[in-house]
């Protein structure tokens, strides 16, 4: 059975890499994914709402977003939270549906981006390893406290070790994958 401290930590070192994945399927590779705009903040009727609770946001072909309001009046002020966004994208409105043509990278943002990625990579790993500093220092409380074993802590802090070692491999593969997805594009 697997120690409470390192079912903890697995659960939060599961969640660094969630937002990980979540942060990396927004970086902008140059083809079209609806969660580039699922997160624009739009000024709905004066309160800040994300566009995906106010339309339905779908990647119709590679270079096109088409995002459909619910609420049709809410067109314009959808095409300028896309505008102010700052993502370099054009939205165009066709009275009931926005288009947005999703521009090929230049190799000078392309690199940007690839350096983007390998930092938010570098971020989670540094988070990970917070994750293991901070179960090791409980692990050390309760040997002092003599809920633990000699034995057993090492044993812990050696699995805890492997666990951490196996998250960071996964969050390196997340940003190789990401960099070689943005360099063949």
């Amino acid at each position: 059975m697997e120690h409470a401290l390192l079912k903890d930590a697995r659960s939060h070192m599961e969640k660094t890499l969630e937002v990980l994945k979540s942060e990396l399927a927004k970086v902008h590779t140059g083809r079209a994914n609806p969660a580039l705009l699922e997160d624009v903040v739009v000024d709905y009727y004066g309160t800040p709402t994300p566009l995906k609770h106010l339309a339905n946001i779908v990647a119709p072909d590679p270079d096109m977003i088409v995002v459909r309001p619910f609420d049709k009046s809410q067109i314009q002020a959808i095409e300028r939270a896309i505008m102010q966004a700052d993502l370099g994208l054009n939205p165009q409105n066709d009275g009931q549906i926005v288009r947005v043509k999703v521009p090929r990278l230049t190799e000078e943002r392309r690199n940007e981006l690839v350096r983007l990625v390998k930092s938010r990579g570098e971020e989670a790993k540094v988070a990970l390893r917070n994750i293991r500093r901070d179960a090791r220092e409980r692990l050390e409380a309760q040997k002092k406290e003599g809920g633990l074993s000699e034995d057993d802590f090492f044993h812990l802090r050696e699995e805890l070790d492997k666990l951490t070692h196996e998250y960071v491999q996964q969050v390196d593969k997340l940003v190789e994958e990401k960099s070689q997805e943005m360099r063949t594009l």
